[in-house]
Formats: C-alpha cells, structure tokens, sequence
C-alpha cells in the first residue's frame, strides 16, 4: 500500500511558536512523531510565519506548511486551500485539531474531494455558552461543519452525548478518542522530596477558578504551587499576593519539566468550572499524583470519586473540604494515587489512543466514497 499522508489543520491563528510559548509544543506533537515512525506522511498547516519552519529538526519527519511569505493574516486564511494546493492535493487525509478554523479545513477538503476528520477536544458551542451566553452563531457554524465531515472525533462521552442530542443524523460519525499522555514520561517516582501540598496547571482564566481554590487555601497552613498564564493572574496577585509565602506563582513551563515538578507535590487540583478533556489532569494521574476535580462535565468523566481520585464542588469550602480530608489520610492518597496511575495507563497511553487513531484512518479510507 501507498504511503498514507494525513494533513493536520492547527487550530485558526495558532502556530508552533505559540504552542512551544505555552509549553505543550513536545505534549502536542507526540501522536504525530508516532504516526510517522508507522510510516504515515505527516504535514501540519499551520497559521505561523517562517519562524515555524524553525522546529522542522523537532518534529521527526513532520513537514510545517505555514505563512513563510509573510502574507497578511486575512490572506493566508483567505487563500490557504490554493497557497498549500500542491499538499492538499495529494494527501489522502485532512484533519483538524480544534472546532475554530475547520471551515478552512473544510473548504480544502470539499475542493480537493478528501475526506475530513474534524476532531475537537471541546465543545466549542458549550464553552462558549458557558463564556457569555450567546452561542447561535456557534452552533450554526458547528451544526455545517459537523454535517459536512466524514468524521467526528470527541474526546469524552459527554461530547458525544451533547452532540446527537442538539444535532441530528450524526451518531454513526462520531468516534470517541480520548486526549493521551506519555506514560513513559509521566510516571510515579520516589526520588523526589514534597516540597507542596498542592500543585495547579492551567490557564489563569475564570473557567479554571483559580480564585476559588485560592479562597479555599487562605484558611489552610498549607503551601501551593500554581503554574500558568492568563487574564485573571495579574489581578488574583495583586488581591491574593502569595498568602504569607505559601502560594507560589510560576509561568507557563515546558512540557518535558511538568513530571519533576508534578514528582514535587503531593496533590493535584483542578477546581475548574467546565472542562473538555484535560490533559495536565491525566498526566497528573499518569504521575501517580492523588487528584481533586470539581464535579463538572470533562472532570466527573473521568474522576470517580474516592476511587481515582475526589470530586467537589466548585465552591471554596468544597475545595477546601476535599483537600483537608486527603491532607489528613495518608492511606487513602496512596490508594487513590495508585489507582488513577492505573486508571491513566489503562485508558489514556499513547500507544492506546495510537491504535483508535490508526483504526479510524483504516475505517475512514476504506468507506470514503463507498
């Protein structure tokens, strides 16, 4: 058989400088670099400029089609389907990483009669619901995109569940393949000493309810690590400061430096008020970290409680109620710390989500057209 080449559609505006700037660039293309040792033909469209062509040697063989002439964005984005039109000719698959953008995708894979896998690890129309109330617009952009796909891929049952219930005639596209994480790299050790109690990674943005963990913890003689970047983080330093020393206030880091860091605490907490699939929450698991999530959609999914991990309520004194009772069983942060280390290998290895991805190819390419 031919070599198969799959291109992949980054997210609209998206590039592999920004991924490499929020530290998920080496979490990012993992799957891909995996693909190609399969001997798959990978290209990533991307929507930077030749400052991308700049990690060719990192990606194993995964060629970087992006703005190198510098165009205008409305251009590229306008004119991408024929800048790129010798790639997109001759690859058998296109792809996408996110909902925002698949129109470009979508355009491309209509003009060049390819098959598209529209993959989405949120719901965009939820989160946007969820953001500022109005999200029409959303779902008439989903409800075309979704239609005109060969294939659906979502990253929890609940994704699933919410688009056969809003949208008609498309359970039979829609595979379910969860977000993966490298077990080789996250992985229990003991060679560590715990310098924190609680460790948090994520986007300083109100979903993630930084505030309300940060309520939980002004009452509690404890010490907290928080990792990451957004637009709440100037504002929640200047409220909350470090609270006499015992929060810690770190940027975005690379990738490859969060298991030594998660090897450091002793909990990992994710208060956030909606997910989609989180992957610092798997990795933290994948860690043998004992976990906290609230109980919300994207996070219920996958914690059960008091098995792999503990669910609360979004509220502080939830948070801090489940914190105080792991901090004050050290039997149950063992079980529950070895379970979900379980649960993460068994569910959400690389090599696990490496065969769904190479099933759903085989499937798509056998019934395209068919």
């Amino acid at each position: 058989m031919n070599q198969i080449r799959v291109i992949i559609f980054f997210t609209k505006d998206m590039s592999l400088v920004g991924w490499d700037r929020s530290g998920i660039l080496k979490r990012e293309i993992a799957l891909y670099k995996r693909l190609g040792s399969k001997g798959y033909d990978i290209s990533f469209i991307t929507y930077g400029d030749n400052e991308d062509l700049n990690y060719i040697n990192q990606l194993g063989g995964i060629k970087v089609l992006c703005n190198k002439w510098g165009l205008p964005k409305y251009l590229y984005n306008k004119y991408l389907h024929i800048i790129h039109r010798k790639h997109l000719k001759s690859c058998n698959i296109i792809k996408t990483n996110q909902m925002f953008g698949a129109d470009i995708a979508l355009k491309s894979a209509k003009l060049y009669d390819k098959p598209l896998i529209n993959r989405m690890g949120y719901m965009w129309s939820d989160f946007t619901k969820q953001e500022n109330g109005d999200f029409q617009e959303i779902i008439n952009y989903e409800e075309n995109i979704f239609h005109n796909s060969d294939k659906i891929v979502v990253t929890t049952q609940e994704m699933y569940q919410s688009i056969v219930s809003r949208y008609k005639g498309l359970k039979n596209k829609i595979s379910i393949i969860p977000n993966y994480v490298n077990t080789e790299l996250f992985k229990p050790s003991d060679n560590f000493t715990k310098e924190f109690d609680i460790l948090f990674i994520g986007r300083i943005t109100h979903q993630k309810n930084v505030q309300g963990l940060l309520e939980a913890l002004k009452d509690l003689n404890i010490k907290a690590f928080i990792i990451g970047d957004g637009d709440l983080k100037k504002g929640l330093i200047e409220q909350y400061g470090n609270l006499d020393g015992r929060v810690v206030w770190q940027d975005a880091i690379p990738h490859n430096d969060l298991p030594n860091i998660m090897n450091r605490c002793l909990i990992y907490i994710l208060p956030s008020f909606y997910e989609g699939h989180p992957k610092t929450l798997i990795e933290a698991m994948a860690a043998g970290m004992p976990v906290i999530g609230t109980d919300v959609p994207g996070i219920r999914e996958i914690i059960e409680n008091r098995k792999n991990g503990m669910l609360c309520g979004t509220e502080a004194n939830d948070i801090k109620s489940a914190i105080e009772k792991l901090l004050t069983n050290q039997v149950l942060c063992k079980k529950l710390g070895q379970n979900a280390n379980n649960y993460a290998i068994q569910h959400f290895s690389l090599e696990k989500i490496l065969d769904m991805e190479l099933s759903l190819y085989n499937s798509l390419l056998e019934n395209f057209h068919n």
